[in-house]
C-alpha cells in the first residue's frame, strides 16, 4: 500500500466488509461454482461490485441460478475461513485488544457469514448479513427480501444506525456498495488485496493492494493505541 499513515485520531469501532475483504472468496460464486453456474453468477456480481452496486433484482438473479442448500452454506463457511485474509485474526484481535468493536456488515449469505465471524472471535450480534430460508430437506426456498443488504445503499442504512452507537467508525471494504459508506465514515479504507479494483482505487485515499491484512492496523490505530500489541503476534 503506498502513503500508509498512522491514524491521527482515533475511531470507536471498525467494520469489515465480508467477501473480497475478510476472505479471498466471493462467497456465492463459490456456490455458483459448485452448482456449474458460476460463470453466469461471477458476471452478475462483478458488475455489481464494480459498476451498478447490488439491488434486490440482481440478487433474486444471483440466488436463483444458484440455488443454495443449507449444507453448501454451512461448508461455504469452513471455505472462507481456509482462505480467510493473511494475518486477519491478529488484526482484529489487536483492534480488539486496543478497545475498537469489530462488525461485519455483508451482503453474503448466513448461516455462513456468521460462522466464518464467529471463528474471527467476531460475536454474533456484530454480524450483519443476508438471511435464507431452507426447506425441512435443507433446500432452498428464498431470501429476505426485507434485509436492507440486498439493496445498492444497504450497507449505508446499517451504517447509519452503528454511527448512534459509534459516532467514529472506521471502514474497509473492495466494492462499490461499500464505497457507498465513505462520505459516512472517519477513515474509509479500500481493500484490493484480492480483487484489485481501479475505479474504486481512484476514489480512495488510502488502499491496501497486498493480501495482508496488516497495515490496516496504522490506519485505524493511532500511534498511542498501536502500542497496544497481542505478545507474540506483531
Amino acid at each position: 500500500m503506498s502513503d500508509t499513515k498512522q491514524a491521527s485520531s482515533w475511531v470507536d469501532a471498525v467494520v469489515f466488509d465480508c467477501d473480497g475483504t475478510l476472505s479471498q472468496l466471493e462467497g456465492i460464486d463459490e456456490l455458483a461454482r459448485q452448482n456449474g453456474v458460476g460463470s453466469q453468477v461471477s458476471r452478475l456480481t462483478e458488475e455489481a461490485m464494480t459498476t451498478t452496486g447490488l439491488n434486490e433484482a440482481l440478487y433474486r438473479q444471483r440466488l436463483e441460478l444458484v440455488q443454495p442448500a443449507l449444507l453448501p452454506v454451512i461448508r461455504l463457511s469452513e471455505l472462507y475461513y481456509e482462505t480467510r485474509t493473511s494475518d486477519i485474526e491478529t488484526v482484529i484481535r489487536s483492534l480488539q485488544v486496543a478497545g475498537k468493536e469489530v462488525f461485519i456488515v455483508s451482503a453474503g449469505i448466513n448461516p455462513a457469514v456468521k460462522m466464518f465471524g464467529a471463528k474471527l472471535g467476531i460475536p454474533e450480534e456484530s454480524i450483519f448479513a443476508v438471511n435464507v430460508s431452507f426447506s425441512k430437506e435443507g433446500e432452498y426456498l428464498d431470501f429476505d427480501h426485507h434485509s436492507p443488504l440486498v439493496h445498492n445503499h444497504g450497507k449505508r442504512i446499517l451504517v447509519e444506525r452503528l454511527r448512534k452507537q459509534y459516532p467514529r467508525l472506521g471502514y474497509i471494504g473492495d466494492g462499490m456498495n461499500d464505497f457507498q459508506v465513505k462520505d459516512l465514515v472517519t477513515r474509509f479504507v479500500g481493500f484490493g488485496g484480492h480483487f484489485y479494483r481501479e475505479n474504486i482505487k481512484n476514489q480512495c485515499e488510502y488502499y491496501i493492494q497486498e493480501p495482508s491484512m496488516m497495515s490496516l492496523l496504522p490506519l485505524m490505530l493511532t500511534s498511542a493505541e498501536f502500542d497496544f500489541r497481542m505478545p507474540g503476534e506483531m
